[in-house]
């Protein structure tokens, strides 16, 4: 039983030991098996392109306005942060409807906390799904 619980707790440090992550750069990312930030609600991990759930940021690439694309890169810094300190991926098996079928996710943090309802609390995201773009209005 000891033994059990020093194997787990090791393991614990291991998937909650801080990170380095970085804004994604440069293409071929599933071949390299990158782990990177994409934007607010977007990541790869191992070279998996992942959609948080549950959650929308404000777009960085093809923004409504300023104040979208300003929001939207201070939501990709925040998650960056977040994820550095440490993370888990909870995959829920589904896929989003986009033509790159991204596994649809929950980041939660080392300390529980789900980076999604982070961001919202923040006000960096909102709930998915939602109507307009809030960020331009």
């Amino acid at each position: 039983m000891i033994r059990f619980a020093v194997m787990a707790s090791a393991a614990m440090l291991v998937a909650g030991h801080a990170l380095a992550i970085e804004e994604c750069q440069g293409g071929n990312r599933a071949a390299r098996k990158l782990t990177c930030v994409v934007d607010g609600d977007t990541i790869w991990q191992n070279g998996v392109k992942m959609r948080m759930l549950d959650i929308d940021t404000p777009e960085t690439f093809g923004a409504a306005c300023g104040n979208e694309r300003e929001i939207g890169e201070a939501a990709k810094k925040r998650l960056i942060v977040l994820m550095s300190q440490g993370y888990r991926i909870d995959n829920s098996g589904e896929k989003d409807r986009t033509s790159d079928r991204r596994d649809l996710v929950r980041v939660i943090l080392k300390d529980g906390r789900d980076a999604g309802r982070v961001l919202i609390s923040e006000g960096l995201a909102q709930k998915w799904p939602n109507k307009g773009n809030r960020w331009c209005e």
